[in-house]
């Protein structure tokens, strides 16, 4: 067992060079685990994010969620990736997200050794355990083109694989319940928990798609695919190159939210973009579809109700993604394919909740349903009356 240790006070200074600082650990050849705490003073104003990099790659991050983590061949706290422990350089990383002026001593011990405990791995794995499949809402039908069919779908949750309150378990339950047929899993920065999708879309009978939420504080985007980790310290431009290289599928989330709002450059714009995000609570502010014209209509768009916790905005399917998706398909696998080839497509609309009026392209067609005494809006600007 060897214990490395830095204790240093890191300044406003420090946090202007940059926002991500990386300490390296040396892991032996055969280590049989790796198990790092931070201490963070208790300081109003302090947020210090937490990762950790492999000599072969990135193995997690918890953000601000948690203070420890641990990592051995065949399991690790939650966000992190379990696996033999590559001998060489590893780094903790740390994020210097919000420091007050007079600067924050950060202390980090990183042991190398046998772990006892993982944490946060048991009282997971109990909570998923615990939860039963809820039924489902009355399928909600609607009119498609040719060798198509509507699914619905929420593309924006977090897990305890980050900072959300709850395993992907409660998630794939409240999606269900939903009526939902499919449910992006966004964790941030991580991939961790795209292992545990296959087996619980089979137990609860939704797809779950494998996300993640590449996020810096200039902006967050969701990454879509079976692909790996994004590095969200390298300029946004690379996400979209690298993200299309792997197959996948990039998304521009809440470009007006708040903090989180997008302020990154691009010369290349990503296929989707998250127009209807859960905090646009006042329907009649147009910002959302005034950023949409302004940045290019071409940009196909979805929706997410970045759910983290029963306090969020709104729960899960709020607002719902509905996607136009190869009618013959039916297993929880087959609607995660079918959804990504539809959002590759442009194939989505967006309605408030699961039931709510939506405005569908059918073939040609355009087709607002449930819809009675309202007009549509053309992208000029004109209103038509729904007959």
């Amino acid at each position: 067992m060897a214990v490395t240790s830095y204790r240093r006070r890191w300044t406003l200074d420090d946090r202007a060079g940059s926002v991500w600082h990386s300490l390296p650990v040396d892991v032996p050849a055969g280590c049989p685990g790796l198990l790092v705490t931070l201490t963070v003073p208790p300081i109003d104003g302090v947020v210090i994010d937490l990762g950790c990099e492999g000599a072969d790659g990135w193995r997690g991050w918890s953000g601000g969620a948690r203070r420890t983590f641990a990592i051995t061949p065949t399991a690790a706290t939650p966000g992190y990736v379990a696996g033999e422990l590559e001998a060489g350089t590893w780094w903790v990383v740390l994020g210097l997200h919000r420091l007050p002026v007079e600067g924050a001593e950060l202390i980090v011990e990183a042991v190398t050794g046998p772990v006892a405990e993982i944490p946060g791995l048991t009282s997971y794995a109990d909570a998923s355990a615990a939860l039963a499949v809820p039924s489902r809402p009355p399928r909600r039908t609607l009119p498609a083109g040719s060798g198509l069919k509507w699914i619905a779908g929420d593309f924006h949750a977090h897990s305890l694989h980050s900072d959300g309150s709850t395993p992907i378990a409660n998630l794939a339950a409240l999606g269900v319940a939903a009526g939902l047929d499919v449910l992006a899993i966004t964790d941030h920065n991580t991939v961790a928990h795209h292992l545990e999708l296959p087996g619980l879309s089979d137990r609860f009978g939704i797809g779950l798609i494998p996300g993640q939420e590449v996020t810096t504080d200039t902006g967050h985007a969701n990454a879509f695919g079976h692909i790996t980790a994004i590095d969200f310290r390298q300029p946004a431009s690379t996400w979209v190159t690298e993200v299309a290289r792997q197959g996948g599928l990039l998304s521009i989330n809440h470009p007006l939210g708040g903090d989180c709002s997008w302020r990154h450059p691009l010369t290349e714009h990503p296929p989707l973009a998250e127009i209807w995000h859960s905090s646009w609570l006042d329907h009649h502010w147009g910002g959302p579809i005034a950023w949409w014209q302004a940045w290019g209509l071409d940009t196909v768009p979805i929706g997410g109700s970045d759910w983290h916790n029963p306090d969020s905005p709104t729960p899960i399917g709020t607002p719902t993604t509905w996607l136009a998706v190869d009618a013959s398909a039916e297993t929880p696998a087959e609607l995660v394919e079918a959804a990504l080839q539809a959002l590759t497509a442009g194939r989505t609309a967006i309605s408030t909740t699961y039931t709510a009026p939506i405005l569908l392209r059918v073939d040609d067609t355009l087709i607002a349903l449930d819809a009675p005494n309202t007009l549509v809006l053309a992208p000029d600007g004109t209103p038509h009356p729904v007959t």
